[in-house]
């Protein structure tokens, strides 16, 4: 009789224990794009590794040869560790306007200042790296060769990045639909039919399920926006997601919160124009993370960019 009840009470208990892993199993198809299977927990997950971004990674805005635009006193561009971070193009430094460095003493009218006014300040930590002529004779270090070296060196290696995060070189996509706002997605590689990705409505929230490692990629043939009118909309990240390991790339142009705030995350590679916010909007908007355009500008209005380390 007592063995009866011993085989009784260890049946009961495997029974207990395989209905708790199923309802644990369920649970975890929360995150879309998760196979419940679960990546290494240290590796990058399915989209692969982060891309080598070389010497683009230390630039927090990149305006290809048209150079990049600020309107507003709040813009501040630097490293989210305190490292200094540049910005640039390969085109001449009177491309742009509305920024200074701060490899000199910043002292107007002295320093280095491309184009400022009163109401149109932008403080960049590290310097900003254009072909000639330098933008003041108080900074005879910028706008030089060694600068354009530089910048074309970033140029390429923007570009290299670009094609390393296309279609071709990392296929298998999941469609989670045009609108990601009201998501949460897991580490991996994201494209959808109709080319272009928006976040609206809601913000997207990306879980990196514990792995401090794991990789997105988003692949758009058009453009990616971010917020509507009167809505700004944010990326959140949870589980030890990382913005270095964010990448969006953009087939065409990028906006970014047109209303002013929120708070984009990631690596911005567009192959045509980026934009954040809209003249006359005094909220600040955010990115985490670094705008790339390949063959345009970039144009910002009381922006602030952290830069992640490499």
């Amino acid at each position: 009789m007592n063995e009866q009840r011993i085989n009784l009470k260890t049946r009961t208990l495997v029974l207990a224990a395989i209905l708790a892993s199923l309802v644990t199993g369920c649970g975890q198809d929360a995150i879309f794009g998760s196979d419940g299977s679960g990546a290494s927990a240290s590796g990058p997950g399915p989209a692969g590794s982060a891309p080598a971004l070389g010497a683009a990674g230390a630039f927090g805005g990149f305006g290809g040869g048209a150079g990049m635009t600020n309107q507003g006193i709040s813009t501040v561009i630097t490293g989210a560790q305190g490292q200094p971070v540049s910005i640039g193009t390969t085109g001449a430094s009177t491309t742009m306007t509305g920024f200074h460095s701060n490899t000199v003493p910043y002292a107007p009218p002295a320093g280095c200042i491309y184009t400022e006014t009163v109401l149109n300040v932008g403080a960049v930590s590290g310097a900003i790296n254009t072909d000639a002529p330098p933008p003041t004779v108080t900074c005879p270090n910028e706008g030089t060769a060694a600068t354009k070296a530089i910048a074309d060196q970033a140029a390429l290696d923007a570009l290299a990045a670009f094609n390393a995060l296309s279609p071709a070189a990392r296929p298998g996509a999941t469609d989670p639909g045009a609108n990601l706002g009201g998501l949460t997605l897991a580490p991996g590689i994201y494209a959808t039919a109709s080319g272009a990705f928006l976040i609206t409505g809601s913000d997207l929230t990306l879980d990196a399920g514990g792995n401090a490692n794991a990789v997105w990629v988003f692949q758009m043939a058009s453009t990616l926006t971010v917020g509507a009118a009167g809505a700004p909309r944010s990326v959140i990240l949870a589980g030890g997601a990382q913005p270095k390991n964010i990448f969006w790339r953009v087939g065409s142009s990028a906006t970014i919160n047109a209303a002013g705030g929120g708070t984009m995350v990631g690596t911005i590679i567009s192959s045509a124009t980026t934009t954040f916010s809209t003249p006359g909007n005094v909220t600040i908007t955010t990115l985490n993370g670094r705008a790339l355009a390949l063959n345009a500008s970039v144009t910002m209005v009381n922006t602030v960019i952290n830069v992640p380390a490499p």
